[in-house]
């Protein structure tokens, strides 16, 4: 569908631990995508026994995204890119449930359901070929090979992986802080003021946090605390924030092999943290020294938007469930 000028519109849509974002533009890409309208929702990915709860998504979304239309003046989008954390392993119910609403909603004829960290690594990338790590809550490292197509490295989750992410290392300042408390070895002083002044007293940490469905996020909104008590000097938390970075670089490592000379981009807000970056990099200069490390052009919301406005035949490589694209509408 197109507005009234001739003009088609696409959305992008960026689930994260933390929140969602939804982007509105016209164009196309790689011509610049123009009018862009954005909105930012505080709703936490939701999971279920059966992977991401459709149902919580499209009932936060939809209201979102009818309002960029409305206040676009656009009666639809020719196509719509999801980029949903957990999608390659957690997205089933997604896969099933999206199409039909969103469709509905904008008029698409289009649809792609992607991985957040593919999306992350064509807002990064674009169509050049390399690694993309995207921290947040959690850590997924996706490489892109002219031969092989897309290459993934960790974003198991928080229990099984994800190692170095945002709630891996909120979990492990947290540890640290439970060893302060009970006098066991490894244990952090500041990170024990830290986590009692955000949560309580700590005895009260299990009870808070197990039976919450979004404890992930709670757990990586510990992280800049563990951030900043590293870069007040607590070796405890400096020793932390050295081992994501390693876990980090050994994620973007792997999904390099191959690559000669790969692009490498960091990119996610568990960047933020301060010195991680950096020390990513002189790790994976111990592994990878030819890597050139590059600026991202922007966030997986762009991404999103990159591969909305390329459907239905986009330059990258779908590969379900990392990239599928849906023909949806009519």
């Amino acid at each position: 569908m197109s507005d009234g000028a001739g003009e088609h519109w696409f959305a992008g849509i960026d689930v994260g631990g933390t929140g969602i974002r939804i982007a509105l533009a016209r164009g196309g890409w790689p011509a610049a995508l123009t009018a862009v309208r954005t909105a930012e929702l505080d709703a936490p990915a939701r999971i279920t026994a059966a992977g991401h709860d459709a149902e919580a998504l499209l009932a936060a979304v939809l209201p979102a995204l009818r309002g960029l239309l409305d206040a676009a003046g656009a009666p639809g989008a020719t196509a719509v890119a999801v980029g949903a954390t957990g999608m390659a392993l957690l997205g089933r119910d997604l896969a099933a449930r999206l199409p039909g609403p969103l469709a509905r909603e904008t008029g698409a004829r289009s649809l792609a359901l992607a991985s957040d960290a593919v999306t992350a690594h064509i807002g990064a990338l674009g169509t050049r070929h390399g690694v993309v790590v995207a921290g947040g809550t959690g850590l997924v490292a996706v490489g892109s090979h002219p031969e092989d197509g897309w290459r993934r490295a960790d974003g198991w989750g928080q229990l099984l992986g994800d190692c170095g992410g945002g709630a891996w290392i909120g979990r492990a300042g947290l540890e640290a802080a439970l060893r302060q408390h009970d006098g066991r070895a490894g244990g952090s002083a500041l990170l024990l003021a830290l986590a009692t002044e955000e949560f309580g007293p700590v005895a009260g940490l299990p009870a808070a946090l197990q039976p919450r469905a979004d404890r992930a996020a709670l757990l990586a909104g510990f992280a800049p605390a563990v951030g900043r008590a590293a870069a007040e000097g607590d070796p405890v938390a400096v020793l932390l924030l050295d081992r994501a970075a390693e876990e980090i670089a050994a994620s973007g490592t792997a999904a390099a092999a191959g690559l000669p000379s790969p692009h490498l981009c960091l990119t996610g807000g568990l960047f933020r943290l301060p010195g991680l970056a950096d020390a990513v990099r002189r790790h994976v200069a111990a592994y990878l020294p030819d890597a050139r490390w590059t600026a991202p052009d922007g966030p997986p919301l762009l991404g999103a938007l990159r591969l909305a406005a390329t459907l239905p035949s986009p330059p990258w490589p779908p590969s379900p469930p990392l990239l599928d694209v849906l023909a949806v509408g009519g």
